[in-house]
């Protein structure tokens, strides 16, 4: 019954791709994948009181103010003296590069290869990816960019307690081994991005959004795994607005075809930033989760509402069988010193509950970030605290829930939560170290699971309403986290480093602790965030 819809939104992200492409034969954005590892060695610039550039919404579009930075970064090392092909290759090229007046085009193969050991729970673990990245511009104003991975892995038990929770690698995709010890999974990303005016971009692919300043994201991280997305950015004087529009799946809903295939959702997000400032901005958020069809597979369908870019309009749900979840919020930004920023996010939701009452679901962030710090160059961090009532997120049917194939949209943790992060980042030349502390409070069940973390549980209608409008119960627990990083860059191009990874994560509870102390090695390439501190 869903094959019209369905068919409507393939035609649609395949009808702008062909047109992007036509344009962009004329036209040349520099898209930057986003990792808080590169991500945050921009701090120095881009929370400098000579600028008022938006940092907010990423992945960032370099442009002008970010390019001698970027270029940078991407030549730790160069040496233009080197003549032999496999020397530059190594340390200093893409495997593939060609850069014409016209078009430019490059692509690289990306391993990352880990080897580990659970000291304490006495496991042998290890990663074996292997990817590639391809990317390029034709004119000046056109840009497209894709990675892709195929996966196999063992992992320390709370991780797998999250896989086998999810059926699910977070962030990335199905686990093809169905809850065997090696896991098993692949997924691909890829964007193209068309920059027609100075003023304006338009982003269609398969990717993700983050929103914040922080590390964590309670509006939209990039936790949950890559969605098909129509992103729109509109840069007018001290204004940056951002309106999408993606589609999403759903794991858990009730099924209603003969095939059990996943339920689709719709989601529209609208985020605008306001630099009143070079040293103070505010953004608002809102985001609307809409369900393609109810449990009997009556269409919902894309209401042509959804299309309007308008911040706050039409985004309140419609009295349908199953009402769209909305949600709001903002943020705010403001330079204390130069290279140092004080931000903060406050999210709100809002669900029907079985007796027709509003819930008092809430969320927010504080958090102080920045480069350079005592003056050291290329000494970077972050503190933040994140905390969200219990239920937030949680839509009047699981269909409508925030999230992406049961992954939240927000932070790792999901609901009912606090938690406090601390990140020093320092890098010389081609070496980099990094430490890391979570301190977190939660509730878990006997089954070793964060009740916080599953967002939409696959209950049956009378207990997920009773879900709705009781605050979930367990055991209260602790989570200490730490991990370290010491890491030799070889190739800055793809990021392909050797590193030495430590992690020691005790999570304790009237139901018992769990203790992990985990140490890995492994040579390791791409821009992705693989989250680990959960």
């Amino acid at each position: 019954m869903l094959k019209a819809p369905r068919l409507l939104a393939k035609l649609l992200f395949t009808t702008a791709f062909f047109f992007l492409s036509i344009v962009g034969l004329r036209a040349q954005s520099v898209y930057l994948p986003y990792s808080y590892q590169l991500d945050q060695k921009f701090d120095a610039e881009v929370y400098s009181l000579n600028n008022s550039l938006h940092t907010a919404l990423k992945p960032y579009l370099i442009d002008s103010s970010l390019l001698k930075k970027y270029n940078q970064l991407m030549n730790i090392g160069y040496d233009s003296s080197r003549k032999a092909w496999i020397g530059r290759i190594l340390f200093n090229q893409h495997l593939f590069d060609v850069k014409t007046k016209d078009y430019t085009f490059y692509g690289d193969y990306l391993p990352d290869l880990q080897l580990g050991r659970d000291l304490k729970g006495k496991k042998n673990t290890y990663l074996n990816t292997r990817g590639y990245q391809l990317g390029g511009t034709v004119g000046d104003k056109f840009s497209f960019y894709s990675t892709g991975y195929e996966n196999q892995g063992v992992f320390p038990a709370y991780y797998d307690a999250v896989v086998n929770m999810y059926h699910f690698l977070p962030g990335q995709s199905y686990d093809r081994s169905f809850g065997k010890n090696t896991k098993d999974w692949s997924y691909a990303t890829a964007i193209v991005s068309y920059t027609p005016i100075k003023q304006l971009n338009i982003t269609l692919g398969e990717d993700k959004t983050f929103i914040g300043d922080g590390y964590r994201s309670l509006l939209l991280s990039d936790y949950a795994a890559p969605y098909p997305l129509l992103r729109l950015t509109a840069n007018v004087g001290p204004v940056q607005y951002m309106a999408m529009w993606t589609y999403m799946e759903d794991l858990y809903a009730k099924k209603f075809d003969q095939f059990g295939s996943n339920r689709r959702k719709w989601a529209m997000f609208h985020y605008l930033d306001w630099n009143i400032t070079d040293r103070f901005s505010i953004g608002l958020f809102n985001a609307l989760i809409a369900a393609e069809a109810d449990d009997n597979g009556n269409l919902h369908g894309f209401d042509i509402n959804y299309v309007n870019p308008v911040i706050l309009v039409g985004s309140w749900g419609q009295k349908t069988p199953i009402p769209d979840n909305t949600l709001g919020g903002g943020t705010a930004k403001f330079k204390i010193f130069d290279k140092t920023a004080l931000y903060g996010q406050f999210i709100a939701d809002r669900y029907i509950t079985s007796n027709s009452t509003n819930a008092n679901t809430y969320g927010y962030q504080l958090g102080l970030r920045g480069g350079d710090i005592f003056g050291v160059r290329n000494l970077n961090y972050i503190f933040e605290y994140n905390t969200v009532k219990p239920n937030t997120y949680v839509g009047s049917q699981p269909i409508t829930s925030y999230t992406q194939y049961e992954e939240p949209l927000g932070d790792p943790l999901g609901t009912n939560f606090k938690e406090g992060i601390g990140i020093l980042n320092y890098s010389i030349g081609r070496f980099e170290f990094q430490g890391q502390i979570n301190l977190a409070k939660y509730q878990v069940t006997p089954l070793d699971q964060n009740i916080g973390m599953m967002l939409t549980p696959p209950f049956a209608a009378p207990d997920y309403k009773l879900f709705l409008t009781v605050p979930a119960q367990g055991a209260n627990a602790n989570l200490f986290y730490s991990e370290g990083t010491a890491s030799l860059l070889i190739n800055p191009k793809y990021n392909l480093r050797l590193e030495l990874g430590l992690i020691y994560r005790n999570e304790t509870s009237a139901i018992g602790n769990s203790q992990t102390a985990l140490i890995s090695f492994g040579l390791r390439s791409t821009f992705r965030n693989l989250y680990r501190d959960f």
